[in-house]
């Protein structure tokens, strides 16, 4: 029977009865055919790169080989292969975030040295100084870990919020904008805090 007339489900069924061989290795080929453009434009949800999303979708193809004998059919293979996709990008954003998050050597400025300028909020010079040893430290100590990583991907990386909400899988009614408004009410705070205990010792 020609590969054009199986569906991916039978295409993966014979793939796992073939195993690694010849003919297994047609099977899953004509399974990444017609499956590559999808999962390529899925990953660009998680990135405006096009570069960057077809990294992904390769990772992903990669995960489906190694996994492949797992899917036993009883979903449709489009339903366990966006799981596959959505798992895999989620675990590169999520960790991507928690890396921005580090101290980086090689920080010039110390946060409560670069002083609001006139009319600034603490936000904003918590967004100016994102890199510095302090606020990592305030972003650790301050947010739960979903709003540490909405902050992040919004302020560090420029992610949009309605992205964000989609990265994440947020369903609360105004998805990451909630988190930043949590965030940035929990960081003012601080931020106040430190720069009045600053000022009484001087």
């Amino acid at each position: 029977m020609p590969l054009d007339n199986l569906t991916d489900e039978e295409l993966a069924s014979r793939y796992r009865e073939a195993g690694n061989s010849p003919t297994g290795e047609q099977y899953i080929d004509e399974l990444f055919r017609r499956n590559y453009a999808r999962v390529g434009r899925w990953c660009m949800r998680f990135t405006s790169d096009r570069e960057t999303a077809a990294d992904l979708a390769q990772e992903v193809f990669t995960k489906v080989y190694q996994n492949l004998a797992s899917f036993q059919g009883q979903s449709k293979f489009s339903t366990w292969l966006f799981s596959v996709a959505r798992n895999h990008c989620l675990n590169v954003v999520q960790a991507n975030a928690r890396q921005a998050t580090e101290l980086k050597a090689d920080v010039e400025e110390d946060f409560l040295g670069n002083l609001p300028q006139q009319g600034e909020t603490p936000y904003t010079m918590l967004e100016r100084a994102s890199a510095g040893k302090i606020v990592s430290e305030m972003l650790d100590k301050s947010l739960d870990d979903t709003e540490k990583i909405v902050f992040t991907l919004h302020y560090g990386d420029e992610v949009p919020l309605d992205t964000i909400s989609r990265l994440l899988n947020l369903q609360n009614a105004s998805g990451a904008k909630a988190y930043i408004v949590s965030a940035k009410r929990k960081l003012a705070r601080v931020v106040q805090q430190r720069l009045a205990r600053e000022k009484n010792t001087q």
